[in-house]
Protein backbone atom coordinates (compact mmCIF):
# COMPACT_ATOMS: atom_id res chain seq x y z
CA UNK A 1 0.00 0.00 0.00
CA UNK A 2 1.56 3.59 -0.87
CA UNK A 3 2.18 5.98 1.78
CA UNK A 4 0.12 9.11 1.68
CA UNK A 5 3.71 11.29 1.71
CA UNK A 6 4.33 10.44 -1.76
CA UNK A 7 2.25 13.02 -3.32
CA UNK A 8 3.49 16.14 -3.17
CA UNK A 9 -0.37 17.96 -2.62
CA UNK A 10 -0.14 15.84 0.80
CA UNK A 11 3.09 17.16 2.01
CA UNK A 12 2.19 20.57 1.24
CA UNK A 13 -1.03 20.92 1.76
CA UNK A 14 -0.35 19.58 5.46
CA UNK A 15 2.53 21.96 6.08
CA UNK A 16 0.18 24.99 4.95
CA UNK A 17 -2.94 23.84 7.46
CA UNK A 18 0.11 23.59 10.05
CA UNK A 19 1.66 26.95 9.32
CA UNK A 20 -1.89 28.72 8.90
CA UNK A 21 -2.38 27.16 12.30
CA UNK A 22 0.14 28.68 13.67
CA UNK A 23 -0.27 32.09 11.71
CA UNK A 24 -3.64 32.61 13.22
CA UNK A 25 -2.89 31.64 17.02
CA UNK A 26 0.28 34.14 16.65
CA UNK A 27 -1.73 36.91 15.42
CA UNK A 28 -4.69 36.22 17.42
CA UNK A 29 -3.10 35.58 20.80
CA UNK A 30 0.85 37.05 20.37
CA UNK A 31 2.48 40.50 20.80
CA UNK A 32 5.77 42.06 19.66
CA UNK A 33 8.62 40.05 19.64
CA UNK A 34 7.37 36.48 20.05
CA UNK A 35 4.93 37.03 17.48
CA UNK A 36 7.20 37.72 14.57
CA UNK A 37 9.18 34.23 16.52
CA UNK A 38 5.76 32.66 15.65
CA UNK A 39 5.33 33.90 12.36
CA UNK A 40 9.19 32.33 11.21
CA UNK A 41 7.79 29.21 12.24
CA UNK A 42 5.41 29.45 10.01
CA UNK A 43 7.15 29.71 7.64
CA UNK A 44 10.19 27.55 8.77
CA UNK A 45 7.11 25.06 8.69
CA UNK A 46 6.06 25.50 4.81
CA UNK A 47 9.69 25.18 3.83
CA UNK A 48 11.43 22.16 6.00
CA UNK A 49 8.14 20.04 7.02
CA UNK A 50 7.63 18.94 3.06
CA UNK A 51 11.41 17.73 2.42
CA UNK A 52 11.18 15.76 5.58
CA UNK A 53 7.62 14.15 4.74
CA UNK A 54 9.54 13.45 1.32
CA UNK A 55 12.75 11.38 2.56
CA UNK A 56 10.26 9.70 5.15
CA UNK A 57 8.58 8.19 2.07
Amino acid sequence: MPSPFESPAVRYGLSIINAAIIAVIALALLEGTIRWVALGIAVLEVVVTPQILKRAV
